[in-house]
């Protein structure tokens, strides 16, 4: 009878023990790969929405900013990018960057690896088709004649300067990007209130943007925009602010995929669900 007792006083214990942010994780990647396909492929396209319009307001705010601070502009414009992750968080979306983080459940072998790869392509498909939404739509606002086309050229810039990385520099530049992404999300955990979980992703999120870090489902759209304005875009666009179209010559949908989609793709799977995600549970099951 005792026996059985102290089991159950065990039992109770393990129940009312405190959950912490690594059991949190867990579950929330648990979760994410029990959602339907319609579902989560759903919200996926709001969270590539979202991160589209985050960028739109980063381009917004740093066009025609002349001989401001350079590192005072992209502050400002990485504070404005911060809205991305806020809305998916607030809101709610299904962010790959963020997705990546349920390697934590797989590790805890919560789900396989078919369901986990599973849940990751829908989510980086629907973060796609969200993403390009957003591109048509700011094309057709002719968003890109803005202050007198400068905020064409300059989305075009931004666009065409991704595309300048070498391979293994887009990758751990793609580290780099996700490693904030997911300390931001791993903070978020941590508070409570919706207010707490904004305030906690902006510094993080504007390191990454105004360091010049690669966030694949980020440049799903700005690199496709580019595009979409270089093809709507006459010789007079590009005289009236002293270039020429051929200053755009390798900004094409085949250099965006090979020399920086892949890459920083892979680069954000290796900072988010590696360092941070996998990172985290191995210092915690060494603690066992």
């Amino acid at each position: 009878m005792s026996h059985t007792k102290i089991e159950l006083s065990s039992d109770k214990d393990h129940m009312e023990r405190p959950q912490s942010t690594l059991d949190k994780v867990e579950e929330y990647g648990f979760q994410k790969v029990q959602k339907s396909f319609a579902t989560s492929f759903s919200l996926a396209i709001y969270a590539g929405m979202f991160i589209a319009i985050a960028f739109v307001f980063y381009i917004t705010v740093t066009t025609g900013s002349g001989d401001a601070p350079w590192g005072m502009v992209r502050l400002l414009g990485g504070i404005a990018f911060s809205l991305g992750l806020m809305l998916v968080i607030v809101c709610g979306g299904e962010l790959f960057t963020s997705t990546v983080l349920s390697t934590v459940g797989w590790a805890q072998k919560r789900f396989s690896t078919s369901q986990l790869l599973r849940c990751w392509g829908r989510v980086y498909l629907g973060n796609l088709v969200g993403a390009l939404v957003l591109v048509v739509l700011v094309i057709m606002a002719k968003m890109h004649l803005l202050n007198g086309g400068e905020w064409g050229i300059h989305a075009m810039q931004v666009a065409l300067h991704k595309l300048e990385h070498d391979w293994s520099q887009a990758f751990a530049l793609g580290i780099l990007c996700n490693l904030l992404v997911c300390l931001a999300t791993w903070m978020a955990f941590t508070s409570k209130d919706t207010t707490g979980k904004s305030l906690l992703v902006v510094l993080p999120v504007a390191m990454f943007v105004s360091s010049g870090f690669e966030h694949s489902i980020a440049n799903m759209f700005m690199v496709p925009l580019g595009v979409a304005i270089k093809a709507v875009s006459d010789p007079a666009f590009y005289t009236a602010h002293g270039l020429l179209a051929s200053d755009f010559e390798h900004l094409t949908l085949y250099n965006f995929l090979v020399h920086n989609l892949i890459p920083v793709t892979l680069g954000n799977i290796v900072g988010g669900g590696v360092l941070v995600g996998l990172g985290y549970w191995r210092i915690e099951h060494k603690k066992d």
